[in-house]
């Protein structure tokens, strides 16, 4: 990876703490007791979350029973045709992400550009695959999606001068991957593999009988697919980003095993309160930042409301962000008060522009957009061959599937940026860190000039 030489040296020429490296730590153990409060808080979403996951594996185990002995007395649901295209979808998910995940680990710089570039054309391709599906339901989401990638086109002509800085704090983060992370990567996809198709078979079994009801228990089955495939992915942010931070900040290198192990035993809840909380604040603060650009300054009244919404998506982020994961794996904090912890941080060492304009997350959400969206291709193109009335539905379910396996394969490569950005700013002086960090906080601030 290119780097200015000139500025490195002078940058490394400044720094004076020491960076002895500490011994491989084999059986890492969290020192950190919280607050009873925060045990409680952490103890009930965690029982929230295995209780539902509980219910809603036997309320999908009835429903595919039912679904198929529906089918056998009746014409109206054909299995046949319903599961093996959203199945081949799930399969296929599985397989692009891992491959997407290694390509974006050894080539950054074109990955970056991929997305950017492909995305809206595959959005765009959903879109016009929808549209010809024909049905009310198709017709409003290839609407959307056709109106989302030409969204997604103008950003990536917006933001294509930092494009290579993405790639540099990528490559960087990620240089020394933690010991087994294909392993723990291969792992966690198959389990998304079999915990999508045991939800598919559910869906289908509700989709077999169509009533009311039956659309509530979709939703029901949606809504704990979506929470669960969130705690999944963040049990492997928390594991990895704690991995990295500790080799970032202390030259510590901690058994993978032992990590999720931690993980698993003592932050579950917090991963759990994590994973409902951040997707709803970065949708909040994701719509003020575009509210904010639309309302401009012309308008004054839409300028103060755009600015007041802006405020309240501020005050969030604060209480609600990723990089709190990191927190809460190294020191087992609480979820909010990590995510407080470290924003705070962020502004005392003047880093909230550089981490608001960084693209990695940006290019994680378009890499699970792009999968989510070759596997809505794959499954609507081939029900719309076999069996027009399921095609819409297909397609949006392989579309959720895929982008969330996707998030998932990226978790470690997203976890190992946000180690680094944390690690630096509880130490900015480390000579463990290169310039790239600096050389960015110089640029920012001639642009701002």
């Amino acid at each position: 990876m290119e780097r200015s030489t000139g500025s490195n040296m002078q940058i490394q020429g400044q720094r004076t703490q020491s960076t002895a490296i500490v011994k491989v730590q084999e059986e890492p153990s969290i020192k950190i007791e919280p607050t009873v409060g925060g045990q409680l808080l952490r103890k009930l979403f965690q029982i929230i979350f295995f209780v539902q996951l509980f219910l809603v594996s036997i309320l999908v185990i009835v429903l595919t029973i039912r679904g198929l002995i529906y089918a056998g007395r009746t014409d109206r649901f054909h299995p046949k045709k319903w599961y093996p295209p959203l199945l081949v979808s799930t399969a296929s998910a599985g397989i692009v992400s891992f491959i997407w995940q290694s390509i974006t680990f050894h080539c950054p710089s074109k990955a970056i550009k991929a997305v950017f570039w492909f995305t809206p054309l595959l959005t765009c391709a959903v879109g016009v695959l929808h549209i010809l599906i024909g049905s009310p339901l198709s017709l409003a989401a290839g609407t959307i999606a056709i109106l989302s990638g030409v969204i997604q086109s103008l950003y990536a002509c917006w933001v294509n001068s930092r494009f290579d800085y993405a790639s540099k704090i990528l490559t960087v983060s990620t240089s020394a991957p933690p010991y087994n992370t294909t392993t723990f990567v291969i792992v966690s996809i198959i389990t998304c593999l079999v915990y999508s198709s045991f939800s598919v078979t559910g869906i289908g079994g509700a989709t077999a009988t169509g009533t009311s009801l039956d659309i509530a228990f979709i939703v029901v089955i949606l809504l704990s697919f979506l929470w669960s495939m969130q705690v999944i992915k963040n049990m492997l942010y928390v594991t990895i980003s704690r991995i990295r931070y500790m080799n970032f900040a202390c030259g510590v290198d901690i058994n993978t095993g032992a990590a999720f192990h931690d993980t698993v035993k003592h932050l579950v809840g917090s991963v759990c309160i994590g994973s409902a909380i951040v997707p709803v604040i970065g949708t909040i603060r994701g719509s003020a930042r575009a509210i904010n650009l639309v309302a401009g300054d012309n308008d004054e009244f839409l300028f103060s409301c755009a600015d007041c919404y802006s405020g309240f998506a501020s005050t969030l982020i604060t209480y609600g962000n990723r990089w709190g994961f990191v927190h809460v794996g190294v020191y087992n904090k609480g979820f909010i008060q990590a995510s407080a912890d470290t924003w705070e941080m962020f502004k005392r060492v003047e880093l909230i522009s550089l981490i608001d304009s960084d693209l990695t997350g940006v290019f994680c959400f378009l890499s699970g957009v792009a999968v989510g969206s070759i596997c809505g291709i794959v499954g609507g193109t081939w029900e719309l061959i076999i069996h027009k009335g399921y095609a819409t539905e297909v397609s949006i379910y392989a579309f959720l599937i895929g982008y969330f396996m996707c998030r998932i394969a990226l978790a470690w490569q997203q976890a190992s940026v946000s180690a680094y950005y944390v690690s630096y700013a509880e130490n900015p002086q480390s000579l463990r860190f290169d310039a790239t960090i600096p050389v960015r906080i110089e640029q920012l601030h001639r642009f701002q000039v």
